[in-house]
């Protein structure tokens, strides 16, 4: 079941745009259920595999930070080669994307010394101005329209200052201000649950859902990796951050062999091959429309779907 936001500034008819012969195929997933439990795994691992590098193998912060930005920059070229949606490097690149997202964040606090409530107001800064470019640039900020390089480096710049505010968040209610690992997870979770049903129910602009929800997955993945990994003295389950890596790195692998086959979140609407034209004009009309933020493909948000 789907859900419509509707611009009525849109004109009830779309004149012909000019081609953009920089348009590809949509590079990112529907989303789905699927998206979702992936998203809080990959968040969850960013915490506990940063963790593990860091203190477990006696790397440091530095040598992590350096470590894993280098394979963050490869995949990131793969990703932008890509002229699709390819699971495997999408989501190797959101979890990578994670890891640096929490390093960041660790460096800033633990080597220069930048309080927590500060790096999340700057970070609270930096993505407000992430977006506001790039809706004045693109006029939308629906993920239904990464079909450009341009709105791509956009979405990726947003990706990775969702993941470092969300660390900073997280950390400075469960740490600072000792709500403690628990109870900062249902706080997370209880906010996406209110977005959810203020969609479903009221209306909220599916945007502006999809976002704040992505934005609150981070410390939600993260408060679930400490409440998993930390000891039970400081107010973990003692699982260790070793096995719970592995084991949301595994149910992350068994989830991407799963969207490859099934194919469930690969956009219904794609450009066509050079040479063709009704399913890139189809596609044009859609990027059109997307203009404003509103979404034709009812927008599956929150929960999984399939466009009508």
């Amino acid at each position: 079941m789907g859900f419509r936001t509707v611009d009525h500034m849109t004109p009830p008819t779309q004149t012909h745009q000019p081609r953009d012969h920089h348009h590809m195929l949509s590079k990112v997933p529907e989303v789905t259920a699927v998206f979702w439990i992936i998203k809080v795994l990959c968040t969850t691992v960013g915490e506990t595999f940063a963790d593990l590098l860091n203190n477990k193998l006696g790397l440091g912060l530095t040598m992590t930070t350096y470590i894993m930005s280098t394979f963050l920059i490869v995949f990131l070229i793969a990703q932008f080669t890509l002229t699709r949606y390819v699971p495997a490097v999408y989501w190797i690149t959101v979890v990578l994307l994670s890891v640096v997202g929490t390093l960041i964040t660790d460096n800033l606090t633990d080597n220069f010394g930048v309080p927590l409530a500060t790096t999340t107001i700057v970070f609270s800064v930096v993505l407000a101005v992430v977006f506001g470019v790039w809706y004045a640039v693109e006029r939308t900020l629906s993920i239904h329209s990464i079909t450009t390089v341009r709105r791509e480096v956009f979405y990726w710049f947003a990706v990775l200052f969702t993941f470092a505010l969300g660390t900073a968040a997280g950390d400075l209610i469960s740490e600072q201000l000792a709500l403690g690992y628990f109870w900062t997870t249902m706080l997370f979770a209880t906010l996406i649950a209110a977005i959810a049903l203020a969609h479903w129910k009221l209306g909220l602009n599916s945007v502006l859902a999809f976002w704040s929800a992505y934005i609150l997955t981070r410390p939600l993945g993260a408060s679930i990796g400490d409440l998993l990994g930390q000891h039970q003295v400081d107010g973990g389950l003692g699982i260790g951050k070793l096995k719970t890596s592995v084991v949301f790195l595994l149910a992350i692998a068994a989830l991407i062999g799963y969207l490859t086959r099934s194919r469930i979140d690969v956009a219904a609407t794609a450009v066509a091959e050079p040479g063709s034209g009704s399913r890139a004009d189809a596609t044009e009309g859609r990027s059109a429309s997307l203009s404003n933020d509103s979404d034709p493909e009812a927008d599956r948000v929150l929960a999984g779907g399939h466009p009508s």
